[in-house]
């Protein structure tokens, strides 16, 4: 990466598979012509095993498939994967580790979440959530929380281009790195923790951006991936806030312009610009 500010995945609202054009009347009758988004479905393996199928943008399914799968803890990160194989015309990825595995156990504990599109918890979604220990020492500055929601929210994005999508952003600093977007914000998510796996990059020192609510499931699926602060526009559910102080994870929501609210673990935050009048 040449330039730090520059990001290394991020949205191509161009992309001719992600939007359509559709044609409709508008509040007056006059005929327009607008940007929509496309979703479709995705079926998921793990070796043999079908986990399930997904409805998504399309971009990225390896990455999808490997996070998905680290977030539900059907995969470990010592776990070794031989291959991931995405097949567009019947859509479906098969992830291939070098082990057979049997998830029947957790399929048949799996529950709706609150989420929209698509999300899904098992029964032990938590089993190493209490064992995971966040860098505390990581420090994120008002100035620098500034300027990193003036930079993803300026970004070309298929939200901006057509809406009905989430987007999450990993970040470093005031640097944002990876920006995923997809009709789930647990897609979206997804596609990071599988990106970060199969690269090798730490959460430790990273922020994690989201567009969507700061649920239960957002600050578990952070909590696992080692990162530290989690920050949203959007706002907080009491649970997502307890879960988040059990792990000592900064919780920033309504993080809009200069304000912002922190209800839990607010020791990582620099006050060192001036707040909104």
């Amino acid at each position: 990466m040449s330039n730090p500010r520059e990001f290394i995945v991020k949205p191509d609202p161009d992309d001719p598979r992600l939007v359509v054009r559709v044609e409709g009347v508008d509040h007056e009758g006059n005929s327009v012509t607008a940007s929509v988004t496309v979703e479709r479905p995705l079926t998921l393996y793990l070796n043999s095993q079908e986990i399930v199928t997904m409805m998504t943008i399309g971009d990225y399914p390896e990455y999808l498939a490997v996070g998905y799968l680290l977030n539900q803890n059907m995969l470990s990160q010592d776990d070794r994967i031989t291959a991931v194989d995405y097949n567009e015309d019947i859509e479906t990825v098969v992830v291939r580790t070098d082990g057979e595995t049997d998830f029947e156990d957790k399929l048949r504990k799996k529950t709706l979440t609150s989420g929209c599109a698509q999300g899904t918890v098992f029964g032990d979604l938590m089993e190493n959530f209490e064992d995971v220990l966040l860098a505390k020492d990581v420090k994120i500055k008002t100035s620098e929380l500034y300027r990193l929601l003036h930079t993803i929210n300026s970004a070309p994005s298929l939200y901006l281009e057509a809406g009905a999508i989430h987007g999450c952003v990993l970040c470093e600093g005031d640097h944002p790195l990876i920006y995923m977007e997809d009709v789930g914000r647990h897609n979206a998510v997804d596609k990071i923790a599988g990106y970060m796996f199969q690269k090798g990059i730490s959460g430790e020192d990273k922020i994690f951006y989201t567009t969507g609510r700061l649920t239960s499931e957002m600050v578990i699926k952070t909590v696992q991936m080692g990162i530290p602060i989690l920050v949203s526009r959007s706002g907080f559910t009491a649970w997502g806030v307890d879960l988040a102080k059990e792990a000592d994870l900064t919780l920033i929501g309504r993080a809009k312009g200069k304000r912002f609210l922190v209800f839990a673990a607010p020791h990582r935050i620099e006050y060192d610009a001036p707040a909104a009048g």
